[in-house]
């Protein structure tokens, strides 16, 4: 298929009244060029700085929304099933609803559930409620405690009282208040910056249908930052993963729960879903071969294949735990069938991941290890004990498939008590000498 190119440009053939140049959304197909309007205006230097690899203030927001522009443009074409400008235009210029945040959480809750991505659908959805709650002063954490049915009655309650809710509602001031409520009724900073970054996209992709100015943007520096919680370091050390390694299971569950945490730790830190989605074909003699599900789509245009390297401990698990006979279009472990939906799959991956945390608690438990052991554990152990051996940032970031050093950053735990008073003492180390000159 012939790729359709896209582009975010200063249109220098028109000028506008001020001086300025309209910016245009350019599709590139079969030596065919469109352009198509947005509610933006630069000159040229304004452009470049925009175009800047560190753009602040105005140009980062600007940046953000070309950014939005561009994406919309992207998702609309991947979901054509055959491309045409007549087809593209559209679904691009089509605009059912304008000027409702609401209707566009349903719209990208839609969109994001037909692309299979039902995980990220969950969570915006979730994030539209959230700010439905805060507008009504109807805590959803309330609904702890409550039956399903009870709890779904609720929500359904809630969401009868909705109304529109214009972005130019959409304050520092709103946005503050909705902060400082979410904090009140006990939502951690995590769950709080989790939505607001839906709510920051859906503006965006506002700015970029033109349906709203970018003046009233209100995200950014100087005018309302996301919070971002604080790292909550989950390594292990070695001497606490030397005792999971060691430890007799009590269960088949047990064993199955800690040998698939191990496999996790050992794999680069492989998560849940992509140990489930595994296939013997990923599988050479010497190394292990997989994208990241969590990337396959936010880094289409660059994605990395992480190589584990195998190990006997490995080989060992797959052994006592997998597929047979190992076909190369088989999972290698039992935890997802063919040809399952989104929905399913989802569910199958949150159920594997629930139990394996059950008991991985137990084994912890049992050998005296104090910390919350999970699956998300073993991927920060994983990164952890490589920086504790001394390997490059470089090489935990490629083994992670992170796309820049920063996230690595953020998942590599402080050093052990241990090593820290081990250099420490080295800066003593003159001590006992230049004492020993003066005796």
């Amino acid at each position: 298929m012939i790729p359709v190119l896209t582009s975010v440009m200063l249109d220098t053939r028109r000028t506008l009244k001020d001086g300025s140049f309209p910016v245009r959304l350019r599709l590139t197909y079969q030596r065919q060029r469109k352009y198509y309007n947005t509610s933006y205006s630069l000159s040229e230097t304004e452009f470049s700085k925009v175009q800047a690899e560190k753009p602040k203030g105005k140009y980062k927001e600007l940046q953000i929304a070309f950014q939005a522009i561009e994406q919309k443009a992207l998702s609309i074409i991947r979901n054509l099933d055959v491309f045409t400008f007549e087809q593209f235009e559209k679904k691009y210029l089509k605009t059912a609803v304008k000027n409702d945040v609401f209707t566009a959480f349903e719209q990208q809750v839609k969109n994001l559930a037909e692309e299979g991505r039902v995980g990220t659908a969950s969570s915006y959805e979730s994030a539209s409620l959230s700010l439905l709650s805060y507008i009504h002063k109807q805590p959803l954490n309330r609904n702890k405690g409550l039956t399903r049915a009870k709890a779904n009655e609720k929500k359904e309650n809630l969401l009868k009282k909705r109304k529109p809710l214009a972005y130019a509602a959409i304050t520092v001031d709103f946005l503050m208040g909705y902060e400082k409520w979410m904090l009140l009724h006990g939502n951690s900073i995590t769950t709080i910056g989790i939505y607001l970054r839906a709510v920051r996209a859906i503006y965006n992709n506002a700015i970029a249908a033109g349906e709203v100015t970018v003046d009233l943007y209100p995200f950014g520096k100087r005018k309302y930052q996301i919070p971002s919680g604080r790292n909550v370091k989950k390594a292990l050390t070695l001497a606490d993963i030397e005792k999971i390694f060691s430890y007799q299971p009590a269960s088949e569950n047990e064993g199955r729960a800690r040998d698939l945490w191990v496999f996790s730790y050992l794999c680069n830190g492989i998560n849940v879903k992509d140990i489930a989605r595994l296939k013997y074909k990923q599988l050479d003699k010497d190394t292990i071969t997989f994208v990241r599900a969590k990337t396959e789509r936010t880094s289409r245009q660059n994605l990395k294949a992480i190589t584990a390297m195998r190990t006997p401990e490995i080989d060992e698990i797959i052994e006592r735990w997998g597929n047979k006979p190992a076909y190369s279009e088989a999972y290698v472990f039992p935890l997802l069938e063919p040809e399952l939906s989104a929905k399913k799959e989802l569910a199958k991956v949150q159920h594997a991941t629930k139990t394996i945390n059950k008991y991985i608690k137990r084994v912890a438990a049992a050998v005296g290890i104090e910390k919350n052991v999970s699956t998300y554990t073993a991927r920060h152990s994983f990164s952890t004990v490589l920086k504790r051996a001394g390997a490059p940032i470089e090489l935990i970031s490629e083994s992670l498939g992170h796309s820049n050093l920063r996230t690595t950053e953020s998942y590599l735990d402080s050093f052990e008590d241990d090593v820290k008073r081990q250099y420490t003492a080295q800066l003593t180390a003159f001590k006992n000498a230049s004492l020993g000159k003066l005796s």
